[in-house]
Formats: structure tokens, sequence, C-alpha cells
């Protein structure tokens, strides 16, 4: 997987119940554009991501900006 800052990410629930989460990518782990990816949600916190099997990767968001 490979992706760049201000791509979206969507991760979606592995259980029923589980909630889809979305972010941005606002820093990667490494410079090939592989994990880990430090993501802001839309809830504005931030976490370090190792997506699984369950993760895709959009394009850049439109107008937003990271920190």
């Amino acid at each position: 997987m490979n992706a760049n800052v201000g791509d979206q990410i969507v991760l979606e629930g592995n259980h029923v119940g589980d909630a889809r989460r979305v972010g941005v990518i606002v820093e990667i782990g490494h410079g090939d554009g592989t994990p880990p990816y430090t993501v802001e949600w839309e809830d504005g916190r931030r976490t370090v991501v190792f997506p699984g099997p369950d993760a895709r990767i959009g394009t850049a968001a439109v107008g937003h900006r990271s920190a």
C-alpha cells in the first residue's frame, strides 16, 4: 500500500455494527509512501495507522490543510 500526504484513508468496520472510519493522511512513515501513516480523523484526533486489508486509500482531499 502506498499513499501521499493529503490522501484520504477509509477503514471499513470488521464486525457487524462497527462504523466506517474516514481520515486524512498527514504524515507518512517512509519516503516510498508505505505505512505507518499518521492520520487525522473526522473528529480531529490523530493516530498512527498500520493499515490492514480493510483499508482503502483515495486521492488527496481537495481543500484539506494539514498541520
